[in-house]
């Protein structure tokens, strides 16, 4: 065995990761140590299932070529060698002879040189027959070859067109749109009954979330007007200048807790709304976006004595202003809440750059452990050391921020910064 070949059989050990890579958060994110190099380089060069359709037809039409011309072949081998087998002069007197395919005939002397030139000659026409016959035969089969294989792709297409309308009407469904339906045609195969079984979880997924919705609505009208109606009680009680001590500073308690109440009620129901797609959309920048949070955030950033920087660089998306200021707003006031007690930053960039827009907020701050980011980004999560304190929000902050990013096709990533707190990454594609 050849070193080579020895090379060839050991097996390739994909490479180890040498160092730990950032820690991502949000739905969707895949650690890369999760996947070698060799798997992702396999995974983009396995060829997709029409082509390995197309390689099975041409490849099936090319072994029975194959097989046809060698039995072709054999027989014609068979007949040429039985031809002329019995034809030779036995005797004969000043017998003379000539050909055009065999010359050397015309300088036999005796029927026996004769016999001898023409059993040469013979066999010498059946090679060239046969080598003609194996040549014609193989340039035929290879232009059929390529005729098949041309064919096999359009035929492929042909039969896996009910999967790429399955696949449309599923992107279609991503984008929110649960009206959509497959209705496919023909016969009652295994295509049209996967289309029927899509359709009809469709059909289910369409009630319950529009089921959803109606929840949804009624939820925020019967939550919103008793807090609305306790505050305004509350404030009413507050502005009586003679109202006791005891009872302004109870007053006081119970409206800080309905407020903690209404927030917590906008930031669930927001929630729920921004868990689908954004179907209207519209140009945003993001710098405008950004700085609009840094504004609305300005007061509460100098009472804590944190500094805002960052240059913010024109990026525009397509998505809902709204819901975009709400991501930047969240991530500004996160980055405010969690910080050092003195001498703080918070550091917001907008960029466009890969065809993405990138906000991305950056903080002094605690350290936080790497394998807490995941749960910064669940609703109600913090950090250990954070779970008790009710001054700094509701626990949904980030919850909100990977749930609109994901509703725009976005991405949400987080990485823990050396002497303390976080980089928050969030990228959207760009128009």
């Amino acid at each position: 065995m050849t070193d080579t070949s020895r090379r060839e059989q050991q097996p390739t050990v994909p490479p180890r990761p040498l160092r730990s890579p950032h820690v991502r958060g949000g739905a969707g994110s895949e650690r890369p140590w999760q996947q070698s190099e060799f798997s992702r380089a396999y995974s983009q060069l396995r060829p997709t299932i029409r082509m390995r359709l197309t390689l099975l037809y041409g490849g099936m039409f090319l072994i029975a070529g194959v097989l046809l011309l060698l039995i072709i072949y054999l027989l014609a081998a068979q007949a040429l060698r039985n031809s002329g087998a019995g034809l030779r002069i036995t005797e004969g007197y000043n017998l003379r002879f000539a050909s055009d395919v065999c010359p050397a005939v015309e300088q036999a002397q005796s029927g026996s040189q004769f016999n001898s030139i023409l059993g040469s000659c013979l066999d010498h026409q059946r090679a060239v027959a046969l080598d003609s016959l194996l040549h014609r035969s193989l340039l035929a089969l290879m232009i059929l070859a390529v005729v098949a294989f041309a064919f096999g792709y359009a035929m492929a297409g042909r039969v896996l067109s009910p999967l790429g309308r399955i696949t449309r009407t599923a992107r279609a469904v991503a984008g929110s749109d649960l009206s959509r339906r497959i209705e496919l045609d023909g016969p009652d195969d295994e295509l049209k009954e996967l289309a029927d079984t899509f359709d009809d979880m469709l059909e289910r997924l369409e009630r319950a979330f529009t089921a959803q919705q109606r929840f949804v609505g009624n939820a925020s009208h019967e939550l919103r007007t008793p807090l609305a109606i306790n505050r305004t009680l509350l404030e009413v009680h507050l502005s009586d200048p003679g109202a006791p001590m005891e009872l302004q500073q109870l007053g006081k308690t119970l409206l800080a807790t309905n407020e903690r109440s209404e927030q917590l009620v906008e930031g669930l129901l927001l929630l729920a709304r921004s868990d689908n797609q954004i179907v209207e959309r519209k140009p945003v920048g993001l710098a405008e976006v950004a700085s609009q949070a840094i504004d609305q955030a300005r007061a509460e950033a100098e009472a804590k004595g944190v500094e805002f920087r960052g240059e913010r660089k024109e990026a525009v998306v397509q998505g809902n202003g709204v819901l975009l200021e709400r991501i930047a707003l969240n991530l500004v006031q996160n980055a405010i809440r969690y910080n050092v007690p003195e001498g703080g930053w918070v550091e917001v960039t907008t960029e466009a750059r890969h065809g993405q827009a990138a906000l991305v907020v950056s903080n002094t701050g605690p350290v936080v452990p790497g394998y807490e980011i995941d749960n910064l980004f669940e609703p109600f999560r913090r950090l250990r050391t954070e779970r008790t304190g009710s001054d700094k929000g509701v626990g949904l902050g980030l919850s909100i921020v990977r749930s609109v990013a994901r509703a725009h096709g976005g991405t949400v990533t987080a990485a823990p910064r050396d002497a303390g707190g976080l980089d928050v990454h969030v990228r959207l594609p760009a128009p």
